[in-house]
């Protein structure tokens, strides 16, 4: 197992604060913020915490494995970095500081279609990455950078559904546009139209047209909520799904994840793979989540603030701290393994 008491201080509040003394404060609150008043982002954190466990007890856990796999790729903990956009606000290292960080803890990339380094600036630094996709209003564009990022090595495009549109903040800081720009592709880069925003038109029937020109690419869905929408969105194609409320950064007073993902995970095949984001912050939310049906989790506001405080450096330590985490709540729920985890280890 590993040394637990190697590891420095790994909760959200030291975090939290390294990061807020590292950055400016109109940038902090553009990432940290929620939209509306926050109803979502604070009920995220909440509803994790409002999950009793049941340990098992009188099992042998001298030996804790917490690999496994995702779409067929092997991981060291089923504790992945969601896609956040520019990374570069927080650190000079951006995107690039994040594969690297993610790469030494053995985890997994979610790119984000923001992204403010190019395809080939990541992979010379990455292990296996996704790349999370809006469709655009150009679906020429769209086309573009779906191709280029196959044939950067992408192991899977995540699609966002939750954003037609952006919602409101509840901080209204402003985004400093001159700082930084995505630029994945140059064609996104050298644009300011209508053309690079989101596509309100996006239905289920554009997952066909995504997995025809990604070169079937497995599609992961994210941002359902409901039990039936992830229904629609395996049968239209997808091979995975993310439960997600865009870390309470869309429609505001939306159901938590912790709360929707039992709901999603029952409405689909079980060799679907199903993961969840939002307020995740303790090795024991992971083991929650695992034990709700998750196959894997992701974190967003977390390893933005690792990135912001020491770089490529700090997204290790985070990932390699919440599997340290992982796997002592694992032992000490009686759990060997990552399928050990099943839903009787929480309170009904």
């Amino acid at each position: 197992m590993t040394n637990l008491g190697s590891l420095g201080p790994t909760g959200p509040a030291p975090l939290d604060a390294a990061a807020r003394s590292s950055m400016s404060g109109h940038v902090y609150d553009y990432i940290a913020t929620g939209s509306g008043v926050e109803e979502t982002l604070a009920a995220n954190e909440a509803a994790w915490r409002d999950l009793l466990l049941r340990p098992r007890v009188l099992r042998d856990v001298t030996t804790v494995d917490t690999t496994t796999t995702v779409l067929g790729t092997p991981v060291s903990a089923p504790v992945l970095v969601a896609p956040t956009g520019y990374q570069r606000l927080v650190h000079p290292e951006g995107e690039v500081g994040m594969a690297a960080g993610s790469a030494r803890a053995g985890s997994l990339l979610t790119l984000s279609t923001r992204a403010t380094v190019t395809f080939e600036e990541l992979v010379e630094v990455s292990g296996p990455w996704w790349l999370q996709l809006y469709i655009l209003r150009d679906r020429g564009l769209t086309e573009t950078i779906v191709q280029r990022a196959a044939a950067a090595g992408a192991r899977a495009l995540v699609l966002t559904v939750d954003t037609p549109y952006v919602a409101r903040k509840a901080r209204r800081t402003p985004f400093p546009p001159d700082v930084v720009s995505p630029v994945l592709v140059p064609e996104l880069q050298a644009r300011d139209d209508k053309g690079v925003w989101q596509d309100p038109g996006v239905t289920v029937a554009d997952l066909a047209w995504l997995a025809e020109i990604s070169g079937r690419l497995p599609l992961v869905v994210k941002g359902v909520l409901r039990g039936d929408e992830a229904r629609a969105c395996v049968d239209a194609g997808a091979a995975a799904i993310w439960v997600s409320n865009h870390g309470g950064r869309q429609l505001d007073g939306v159901v938590p994840t912790a709360t929707a993902l039992a709901e999603v995970r029952a409405a689909v095949p079980e060799e679907v793979e199903v993961y969840v984001d939002g307020g995740l912050r303790t090795g024991r939310d992971v083991l929650r989540a695992l034990a709700l049906g998750a196959t894997a989790t992701f974190v967003g506001r977390p390893a933005v603030w690792a990135l912001a405080a020491d770089g490529a450096a700090g997204v290790h330590d985070l990932l390699v701290s919440l599997r340290a985490e992982l796997e002592e709540a694992m032992a000490l729920a009686g759990c060997r393994t990552v399928a050990e985890v099943a839903p009787d280890l929480l309170h009904p």
